[in-house]
């Protein structure tokens, strides 16, 4: 049986789907964009600070769903730029600094709000 995890500290969905979803030892957790918990705004003042935003609600569902940042196995990232993809590949390895998880970046005509970058996440223990 899935559970569905709800977590006050990431965003809200926007869409018919769930933050995150555990099923077993697995966490399959939804796209996030830089969106502040917080405050709801849209974090794009620069693509660093839109990526870190995005990862700190990945990590914020991971955690809380009880799973850690090194039972990430399996990341998709999506941009609007390939343009972006350094910046986004800095940010994003201060996350995973061993043994980083398998992943793939691809550039897209457009994310949800016009956004910048979107990752979503598979996590095992």
């Amino acid at each position: 049986m899935k559970k569905i995890v709800s977590i006050p500290n990431a965003p809200a969905p926007i869409g018919p789907y769930s933050q995150a979803v555990v099923k077993g030892n697995s966490l399959f957790v939804s796209g996030q964009i830089p969106i502040d918990p917080k405050t709801g705004e849209l974090q794009l003042d620069s693509i660093s600070e839109a990526t870190t935003q995005v990862m700190e609600n990945i990590k914020s569902l991971v955690i809380t769903a009880g799973f850690q940042m090194s039972d990430v196995v399996k990341c998709s990232i999506f941009l609007k730029s390939m343009d972006d993809f350094a910046e986004v590949n800095e940010v994003y390895a201060r996350y995973f600094q061993e043994q980083p998880p398998a992943r793939e970046t691809v550039a897209v005509a457009q994310l949800p709000l016009d956004v910048p970058v979107e990752i979503s996440c598979i996590a095992i223990q």
